[in-house]
């Protein structure tokens, strides 16, 4: 409940309420705690936004219901938006658009009549929506960082495919957080790679090369990154002190001192 707290940003009371109220039912964990699916978790947040567009409640049940049929059980690399559209509740997965209540598709573009005239509102993507739907994406793989890590890759990597410019907070969190898994220091060495297409001069960046270099024992390739992001930002302390254990691995008594001594006058 705390964790699906913090990913709404609502009251525990306003969670209840809608649990008691049929939007989802969690299950049981031990001493009696509630536990909320991915597809709970989507459904209550899509339940806060309708209620915010003034749809009534009966048919927010109704068309969570159905959605809640048609949700998988991991989050989809095409994405689902729910929208309200009027009165009625729509559901975006991929290219196709339905009404949630009745499963009817609906057509890919919306009518406004404006001084008498039909008038066809062009609804591809732009290049603002596209980097606010990357910054979603993004969020949300902070969101399932600590408690779903394939999710939040998924989402990472969605946030960089849909960003209509190179996503650095992405590349950055996508690869610390493949560099945590168990057998992926090299998925992530590809993406600190692909991100230094875009940031060749970026310090974090090479400091988080020569960790994967490291988990993987490339010790050489793991010292020339220390040193390129040392070469890029001096100050930083902690190159200074993995590169200075690093050197003392590889039997470099005078570079471990050399290095240890920077690391300790950065950080005193």
């Amino acid at each position: 409940m705390r964790e699906l707290q913090a990913i709404l940003g609502v009251s525990r009371s306003m969670i209840a309420g809608l649990v008691a109220a049929g939007f989802v039912t969690p299950s049981r964990g031990p001493r009696n705690a509630y536990r909320f699916t991915f597809q709970d978790v989507v459904l209550l947040r899509t339940a806060l936004q309708l209620r915010a567009a003034r749809i009534a409640p009966r048919k927010i049940v109704a068309a969570l219901a159905r959605l809640s049929e048609s949700l998988p059980d991991e989050l989809p690399l095409s994405g689902i938006r729910v929208s309200a559209v009027g009165n009625d509740v729509a559901v975006r997965t991929g290219p196709a658009q339905w009404d949630a209540v009745t499963g009817q598709l609906l057509l890919d573009f919306e009518v406004a009549e404006i001084k008498g005239d039909v008038v066809f509102l062009d609804t591809q993507p732009t290049r603002k929506n596209l980097a606010r739907e990357a910054e979603e994406w993004y969020d949300l793989g902070e969101q399932l960082r600590t408690s779903d890590a394939g999710g939040a890759e998924r989402a990472y990597k969605k946030a960089i495919e849909l960003s209509p410019q190179p996503f650095y907070a992405a590349y950055v969190d996508l690869g610390a957080l493949l560099c945590e898994m168990e057998a992926r220091c090299e998925d992530a060495l590809r993406v600190f790679d692909e991100a230094l297409s875009h940031f060749p001069k970026d310090a974090v960046l090479h400091f988080n090369r020569a960790i994967a270099f490291e988990e993987l024992g490339r010790f050489e390739d793991a010292e020339r990154s220390y040193q390129r992001c040392l070469e890029l930002d001096p100050s930083y302390a902690d190159a200074h002190h993995n590169l200075a254990m690093l050197l003392e691995k590889r039997g470099d008594p005078q570079g471990l001192v050399r290095h240890l001594n920077a690391y300790r006058r950065l950080t005193t």
